[in-house]
């Protein structure tokens, strides 16, 4: 669509409107939000899609939580202690947590919550590695015994990352890893409301009214005092941007997470609305490849495509064309961060070039091979990238299936290990928050554990060396080492290729304040 449709449907988008009630001072304690994507699964350990983490973080809490400058605060734990030189944990609860079925909050049903995390996040499974045992002592008490120190688990717990360490109920948590579960209950500030949910329509929140904030610190990412300052949250799906801007331009919703450029700078003509940055780190974009599917289970494959990827191309496509907004050059870890650098990156940051990379296929033994490439229509980011991905490929001029369906469908589409002729695909795009790749100890899409490892299946023994080394690497001049190793060993297997990094901007009603960055998250935010 081009600017000038947006704007232009912008402006007569109200007639179209879904008729929302324009909040009254009787509603102020109501808050609607045009999210990001459809919310398809209530499961976040079964799936990395954000907008399930975000759903995550509205119905659960986690033990830990980390604040902005990435350091690690107690939450649901009052604390913990460690012995025997590192190798026993011991995590105290803090008093009073309730699920939202009245029930309380055990140190059996952590440990059952974190053995099912452990099957799906990379942090939890290097956990497995050395844990020894993990067991309840008590009701608030839960005891960790490792083979060897493991300097990361608090981290790991507290960590943002995809999937999140979320406690649920014991009876929830024992549901197989690979398996969705069904029953959102969990112990956070907000009750997912089952009764009201309609996927591709609206998902609806009431604040737990049982929920005890942590009395210390500041709010800050996840961590510190989740305090709730609306009784009612509503996610309202509306794939039409146009259609989202003229309801946040009437006051018929409060925000719209991710506008397209076009419509950011509609806002900026409207003094009721304010464009912030969503997270003042970037958010890295990229194209992942199938593994396991020809064409692209050969490295050879893989890397003919290098001197096509133009980082600046899919970057303008999400965020447009100022340069102030996105980043090229870039690698593996998130931009700016202490494992971001240079090494290997010759082959992204040379001269482009279309031909050379036709040449590169030959040369590597394509002949026609069917290249199915799935994505979505309705989520700004991986949409973009998606587009400007099938510009290339046809440029190419492989044999494309260009399969596009809503992001919901992407997400249950991605982990299927079927080949084409069974629906299976070839490659996608997606983003993911700057904290997610920050280090190797979180980072999904970095492993190279093969069937364990997140859709597209890479398996690289030497990425997986590496990563155990950094763990136990002693110091951060150490980490910063084996980080640029494994990037030239990433650019040379090419797990997937990054597309570069960019800013993501929300909008929000100017009378909403005291936003916690990061993501969309619900807590401390008000209406004045």
């Amino acid at each position: 669509m081009f600017r000038r449709d947006l704007l232009a449907g912008a402006a007569a988008g109200a007639a179209a409107l879904p008729r929302f009630a324009i909040a009254q001072p009787s509603q102020a304690r109501l808050l609607r939000m045009v999210p990001q994507a459809n919310l398809t699964s209530i499961d976040p350990i079964w799936t990395t899609a954000n907008i399930t983490r975000n759903h995550g973080f509205m119905v659960y809490d986690t033990l830990y939580g980390l604040d902005a400058q990435f350091r690690t605060q107690p939450q649901m734990a009052e604390g913990h202690q460690v012995e025997q030189d590192g190798k026993l944990v011991t995590i105290t609860l803090r008093t009073g947590l309730k699920f939202h079925d009245g029930k309380p909050v055990r140190a059996a049903d952590c440990a059952a919550s974190i053995a099912r995390w452990m099957k799906r996040n990379p942090t939890g499974q290097k956990l497995a590695s050395v844990l020894d045992a993990m067991e309840a002592v008590d009701d608030r008490r839960l005891r960790i015994r490792l083979k060897k120190p493991f300097p990361m688990l608090i981290h790991g717990l507290g960590s943002p990352t995809n999937p999140v360490c979320f406690i649920m109920p014991e009876r929830i948590a024992r549901t197989d890893a690979f398996t969705q579960i069904r029953d959102a209950t969990g112990s956070g500030p907000f009750r997912f409301k089952t009764d009201e949910f309609n996927s591709g329509s609206r998902v609806v929140y009431e604040r737990n009214p049982d929920y005890v904030p942590n009395p210390t610190g500041q709010p800050s990412l996840t961590a510190g005092p989740k305090q709730v300052h609306f009784d009612r949250v509503e996610w309202h799906i509306i794939t039409d941007a146009a259609t989202s801007a003229a309801a946040l331009q009437a006051g018929e919703i409060d925000w719209f997470e991710q506008p397209p450029p076009e419509i950011q700078q509609l806002f900026g003509r409207n003094r009721q609305i304010v464009v912030e940055a969503m997270d003042p780190l970037p958010l890295t974009g990229i194209l992942r490849f199938n593994h396991l599917n020809p064409p692209f289970n050969d490295k050879k494959m893989r890397q003919a495509l290098l001197p096509a990827i133009d980082q600046a191309d899919y970057m303008a496509a999400v965020v447009g064309p100022d340069p102030k907004m996105y980043r090229t050059d870039v690698g593996f870890f998130t931009p700016g961060t202490p494992m971001a650098s240079d090494a290997g990156l010759g082959p992204l940051t040379g001269p482009r070039s279309i031909d050379k990379a036709k040449a590169l296929l030959k040369e590597a033994g394509y002949t026609d091979q069917l290249i199915r490439l799935i994505g979505p229509t309705d989520i700004l980011a991986p949409t973009a990238l998606t587009q400007v991905g099938a510009d290339m490929f046809r440029r190419l001029d492989v044999n494309l299936d260009f399969a596009l369906s809503d992001w919901g469908t992407v997400v249950q589409r991605r982990t299927s290990k079927e080949p084409l002729d069974k629906g299976g695909w070839s490659v996608l795009y997606t983003a993911f928050s700057s904290f997610e790749f920050l280090d190797p100890a979180a980072h999904t899409p970095l492993r190279g554990n093969g069937a364990a490892a997140w859709p597209g299946w890479p398996t690289i023994p030497r990425l997986e060396e590496l990563r155990d080394a950094w763990f136990d690497a002693p110091d951060l001049a150490a980490q910063q080492r084996i980080c640029r190793e494994m990037q030239e060993v990433a650019m040379d297997e090419l797990p997937y290729i990054p597309v570069g990094a960019y800013i993501s901007n929300t909008a929000l009603r100017k009378n909403l304040q005291d936003r916690v960055s990061g993501f969309a998250i619900f807590w401390n935010i008000r209406r004045v």
